[in-house]
């Protein structure tokens, strides 16, 4: 056997075989590389999106707590002043309603002084009628004792 025309043989074999191979396989080969260099790049970029967007949403998360506790503190303080206004509210309510029943006390007390003053004129009068009648049982002068009976009735 000649050795150049194994070598031939074999490189007429090898064309075939790169040209067998680049008709039909590579073409193949290259897009399946392209596209999986391509999912590799979408799914990076993917990742990097989503780190993105990660922290977009920790900047979020935390402006929208900081809303949040400056909100609660503003409700505890409309609340805390709501409270303080109830309590003076309550304590205005009771001090007119305390003075309310003073005075009613107080209206009371001279209508009782008042009533006792009556009384106590009735009785001066009615002691002074008997005093008068045993003056008159004992003297006739009816109308000067009659007349010192009235001027001691308006005196009381």
């Amino acid at each position: 056997m000649n050795v150049n025309a194994t070598i031939i043989g074999q490189l007429i074999t090898f064309w075939v075989l790169i040209w067998f191979v680049m008709k039909y396989v590579w073409g193949p080969i290259t897009s399946m590389m392209e596209a999986r260099t391509k999912r590799i790049a979408d799914g990076l970029a993917a990742g990097e999106r989503g780190k993105h967007e990660l922290e977009l949403a920790a900047k979020r998360g935390s402006e929208v707590l900081l809303e949040t506790k400056h909100k609660a503190a503003e409700i505890i303080a409309l609340a805390e002043k709501r409270a303080s206004e109830i309590v003076e509210e309550a304590k205005g309510n009771a001090k007119a309603e305390g003075e309310r029943l003073i005075a009613g006390a107080k209206a009371e007390i001279d209508q009782e002084v008042y009533r006792a003053k009556e009384g106590l004129r009735q009785q001066v009068a009615e002691l002074a009628v008997a005093g008068a009648e045993k003056i008159l049982r004992r003297e006739i002068d009816a109308k000067a004792h009659a007349e010192l009976l009235s001027s001691i009735k308006n005196e009381l």
